[in-house]
């Protein structure tokens, strides 16, 4: 009742919104919080397909140079010279021929996609540990900034080893990893950029780039031998300038082969070498295991024995991924990213329920 008698008016009431956001701006929020693959926000210069299924260097031109240079020549050879000696010979050289050339593009495709050993960018939180961690070891309790020192020295089977810190990528490298310059990543047990097969070749591609030359090479002498043969059994029935025009195929496929054939059979012979000294290409090039640097400067990554250390490089497991290209990252998360300083959360492992929370990765690993 009001003071005066009368009925009191029902009063309606709203419930006061405390968060200082608009219904607008929560809106906003969800469509912020929208996923993305960690692909899509990778550091290096790297082209993804396939959802990120499928990782490759930028530069693909020459990679796409070696495919059509293969499956030309062998298209010719299988349309022009097979059927003749098919015919003349034996039925068995188109089978064999074709088993060479799918064992060839097989492991091509399967070097050029595959991630050769890419190690993940230290998170912020693991550059700043990593800087705690040397401040302590210097005695320094000054706030500042003090640079990690360039490198740390480990000792694998008594040789020492220097582990080199990458300013890039904020890590100390694993033994035996280096940084490629073109894709701007640093690769565990790094071996080369190839840029016939569009793709750095390490730790764990090493073994299909080595079939893959080894494949074809045998699939260019196979092509070469036996194209010199057609030509021969030609001449022999109507003369060698019949031979030739009657074949012209033949003649470009003997060019080709020609002109390869020395590039890739020297190519298989010294990365045969390398697997039975259990060396890489970079170490090679730099010498690092030359006995010219003294009696006491050994591989200690060679096992000893020319048929364990092939067997290491070629018959051992294959080690997952270390980059979780597939991962879920909040939209959000990834605006976070800073590539000025080389900072990034694609090194992180976590996953979609656990984002909130910090997951250190492993930067540093041993091989014996």
């Amino acid at each position: 009742m009001t003071p005066g008698g009368g009925p009191m008016k029902e009063c309606g009431y709203s419930e006061i919104n405390t968060s200082g956001s608009s219904p607008m701006e929560s809106s906003h929020k969800k469509k912020k919080t929208a996923v993305k693959r960690k692909w899509e926000v990778f550091p290096g210069r790297n082209k993804f397909y396939c959802n990120g299924r499928i990782m490759m260097a930028r530069q693909t031109g020459v990679f796409y140079l070696t495919m059509i240079l293969i499956m030309v020549t062998s298209g010719l050879f299988f349309a022009f010279d097979c059927p003749y000696l098919a015919a003349k010979i034996t039925p068995a050289i188109p089978v064999i021929g074709g088993i060479l050339v799918f064992f060839v593009m097989g492991t091509l495709l399967r070097t050029s996609f595959s991630d050769p050993g890419v190690l993940p960018r230290a998170t912020p939180d693991e550059a700043a540990d990593l800087e705690r961690q040397i401040d302590v070891a210097n005695g320094s309790t000054s706030g500042g900034y003090r640079p990690p020192p360039r490198t740390k020295e480990v000792v694998i089977n008594g040789q020492t080893v220097k582990l080199k810190y990458c300013f890039t990528c904020k890590i100390f490298r694993p033994p035996r990893a280096s940084h490629c310059s073109l894709c701007d990543n640093c690769v565990e047990r790094f071996d080369h950029h190839c840029p016939w097969v569009g793709n750095c070749v390490g730790k764990r591609n090493y073994r299909f780039f080595y079939m893959f030359i080894l494949s074809l090479s045998f699939l260019t002498v196979f092509i070469f031998a036996f194209v010199i043969t057609h030509v021969i059994l030609r001449s022999q029935q109507t003369g060698f300038l019949n031979a030739l025009k009657d074949s012209p195929a033949s003649v470009l496929e003997a060019v080709v082969c020609f002109f390869s054939v020395w590039s890739i059979v020297g190519l298989s012979g010294f990365h045969t070498y390398l697997i039975s000294s259990n060396q890489t290409t970079n170490e090679d090039i730099k010498g690092s295991w030359s006995s010219k640097r003294g009696k006491e400067n050994y591989n200690p990554y060679s096992y000893g024995n020319v048929i364990t250390n092939c067997c290491a490089a070629l018959c051992g497991p294959i080690n997952p991924s270390l980059i979780d290209r597939r991962g879920i990252i909040l939209a959000d998360m990834a605006q976070s990213v800073a590539p000025s300083n080389g900072l990034t959360m694609y090194g992180s492992t976590q996953s979609q329920s656990s984002m909130g929370q910090s997951q250190e990765t492993p930067v540093l690993s041993e091989h014996n």
